[in-house]
């Protein structure tokens, strides 16, 4: 049996790639702009962290195991029901987790580290190619040993990380739901 590409997902992938890239590149020039030091390293902490956090849940999402999601749902536990509809959607969540967010963050905290690398090097009046690779060293050592160990986290704490982020979403929803 050949696999069929989806292509209205890929498709949409295309277009929330495209978004967030869009949407997280601007945020981050359009602080970066007028930043400072301090808050330009903060931007790419912030960066960094958001593409660890997402892939934290992008692996509990795939590991987490549905039963009690589903003992929890018929006693009407907040986020259950949304926790089990992630599950069902484990690869397109896994994805939208891991690849788009993670790999943007990814994208853009290496742009981040250039510009602050670029300032650095001007401010310093110099051409020191070690300022460039302690930054670029720092943030590719702290985004992989933070997914690193968020990967092992998720994996034993998956069922709390999905019903947390289930419950994240029922809140979302119903305020939503409040405005209509």
């Amino acid at each position: 049996m050949k696999n069929k590409v989806n292509l209205k997902w890929l498709i949409q992938i295309v277009l929330i790639s495209f978004s967030v890239s869009v949407v997280f590149t601007f945020a981050s020039s359009e602080i970066l702009e007028s930043a400072g030091y301090v808050l330009a390293f903060i931007v790419l902490a912030i960066f960094i962290s958001i593409g660890i956090l997402f892939d934290i849940i992008g692996v509990a999402v795939t590991t987490a195991v549905p039963a009690p999601f589903h003992s929890m749902a018929s006693h009407k536990e907040r986020g259950a029901a949304e926790a089990l509809r992630l599950m069902k959607n484990a690869e397109k969540v896994a994805s939208i987790c891991n690849d788009v967010v993670g790999d943007i963050s990814g994208i853009v905290s290496g742009s981040t580290s250039a510009i602050i690398v670029a300032n650095l090097m001007n401010d310093l009046s110099t051409q020191n190619i070690l300022i460039q690779l302690v930054v670029s060293g720092l943030v590719a050592s702290l985004t992989i040993g933070g997914k690193a160990l968020g990967k092992t986290f998720a994996m034993n704490s998956s069922t709390k990380i999905v019903l947390f982020v289930g419950k994240i979403m029922s809140i979302t929803t119903g305020l939503f739901r409040k405005k209509r």
